[in-house]
């Protein structure tokens, strides 16, 4: 069903050629393909961390790569890693299961858990006790590798569900482990941004009226929110307020309902404590998310440059994918020319730190909720918090004048911010454990 290799540019295909760790052309890049820019810098970084000089050996890096893609139960990339794994010659005995790798790779256990679903209980104790002196200690260099890693394959799991990524139909890729088949959503139909009306309006009970009014009210509340900026400032108090209300409803917007998803055994080999998920603070009465606030520990000034001393360059390669998502814009939505999508952006951007408690003490809240519907806000939790229980309906219920290509851009967001929030808590306890 995917759309042949020829139907993508030369410069996917020289990409694809130069940065490919797999030597083809897989679904997730044929996807991204319709965003060559990001592409590139996604492939750069990606192929740094798993095929360049670094402190890991490469066998190392594609199991870590298992154990954070089993987190969010997806086959797609461990099965695709499982292969990178052999290949780069790691021991075939580890794809049995956790129980048959050394201690140091079992040490990762918890924190990789902790950055998956709750990024914000990670402390420099958790840090400590990886580099701790003994044989089977943690370098922090290693260690930040390992990080990156695992929140680069969690974010990327999130990509991968929420845009419906589906296995390669190869059958020299199965090594044993059963192929499965994510969703119905058709790779060819997002790679050729064949258009939306076609596909979800027909299925639905929404005409298309309804859906163009969607789009011409939020397009209208964004032109607001151009102009209401120019005129007033809410006060600080209003904008912590904003935050709190934000934050609170974010944790009682629940995606769908669902009794405890059975693991398959490829999977559950790869993961310890398959109980513990993301955690909604607000409805279990227990202690709030506590807040991080940005400003004392962004990316660009604190994050980027510890990251980029104990490993070499990735800052560097990170920073650049991370201002490349945030903006990426083509001035257009859905059918219409010359419209300053930035308030949408980082609308969205934002959402995805409020959910895991980090705030911005100079954006508004309040345009979170002005800009993103619930049905959208469903989605972009379910993406970032539970990738693997995102479906097709709720993919084709927000946003139904859209584009594919703008769709993904969203998921591209998504994966952006959650990959940034989840190594903002681990870098943090990092910078703690080291002062």
């Amino acid at each position: 069903k995917v759309m042949q290799a020829n139907g993508l540019d030369e410069r996917t295909n020289l990409l694809v050629e130069e940065y490919s760790t797999s030597g083809r052309l897989d679904n997730i890049t044929q996807v991204m393909s319709i965003h060559t820019q990001y592409l590139e810098s996604f492939l750069r970084s990606q192929f740094y961390m798993l095929r360049m000089d670094g402190p890991l050996p490469l066998p190392y890096r594609h199991y870590i790569a298992i154990m954070a893609a089993a987190r969010h139960q997806c086959s797609y990339l461990i099965n695709m890693h499982v292969d990178e794994f052999l290949k780069t010659g790691g021991i075939a005995e580890w794809l049995n299961g956790l129980e048959y790798i050394p201690q140091r790779l079992k040490n990762l256990n918890e924190i990789n858990k902790l950055l998956a679903h709750r990024p914000w209980l990670i402390t420099k104790e958790h840090i400590q006790k990886l580099v701790k002196t003994g044989e089977n200690n943690w370098s922090l260099p290693e260690l930040v590798h390992a990080v990156v890693l695992l929140a680069h394959y969690h974010a990327l799991a999130s990509f991968v569900f929420g845009s419906g990524i589906n296995p390669e139909r190869d059958p020299d890729t199965s090594n044993g482990v059963r192929l499965i088949a994510v969703n119905n959503f058709c790779v060819c139909d997002l790679a050729n941004d064949n258009n939306i009306e076609n596909a979800s309006l027909t299925s639905s009970n929404f005409g298309i009226a309804d859906s163009l009014s969607e789009l011409e009210a939020l397009m209208e509340r964004m032109k607001r929110l151009q102009e209401d900026k120019e005129d007033e400032e809410a006060s600080q108090e209003e904008m912590d307020t904003r935050f709190e209300k934000e934050k609170k409803e974010s944790l009682l917007v629940i995606s769908g309902a669902f009794d405890d998803e059975i693991v398959s055994t490829d999977v559950s080999r790869y993961i310890e404590d398959p109980g513990f998920g993301y955690k909604d603070f607000a409805r279990r009465g227990e202690d709030h998310l506590p807040t991080f606030r940005a400003q004392d520990y962004t990316w660009e000034n604190h994050g980027f440059s510890l990251v980029n001393r104990l490993y070499s360059d990735i800052g560097h390669l990170l920073d650049e994918k991370f201002r490349m998502v945030y903006n990426l814009t083509y001035n257009t939505m859905a059918t219409h020319e010359d419209v300053d999508t930035t308030t949408l952006r980082r609308a969205l951007f934002n959402y995805v730190h409020c959910m895991y408690g980090i705030r911005y003490d100079d954006y508004d809240y309040g345009e979170v909720n002005q800009l993103l519907e619930r049905s959208l806000k469903v989605y972009i939790k379910t993406v970032t918090c539970y990738p693997e229980r995102t479906t097709k309906r709720m993919y084709d219920s927000y946003w139904r004048q859209f584009k594919h290509s703008e769709k993904v851009h969203v998921n591209l967001l998504l994966m952006e911010a959650r990959m940034q929030a989840e190594l903002l808590y681990a870098l943090r306890a990092i910078t703690r454990h080291l002062t």
